[in-house]
């Protein structure tokens, strides 16, 4: 009988290196807020919602979502630091 091969050799994975784009597309979930607080006025136009009592909630969400979109661009466009 022939000796089994016990030499093993073991595979190392890196993680792929991240590009700029990659982060930018954390910005797509902003458009998606977005959308849907659209659809929330479309709906209170077109079915007479009483959204007196929510206004300024969702005005204050907006200048929290600005203020969240213009803190990911600048995460988003800085550059990477590599300490290989």
């Amino acid at each position: 009988m022939e000796p089994l091969d016990t030499d093993m050799d073991y595979m190392v994975r890196e993680p792929r290196p991240m590009r700029r784009e990659t982060r930018m597309n954390a910005l797509f979930i902003l458009p998606i807020i977005g959308g849907v607080i659209m659809l929330v006025f479309i709906s209170a136009a077109l079915f007479q919602f009483d959204l007196s009592g929510v206004v300024d909630t969702l005005m204050g969400l907006m200048i929290v979502f600005f203020i969240i979109f213009i803190a990911l661009l600048f995460w988003g466009m800085a550059p990477r630091a590599r300490n290989s």
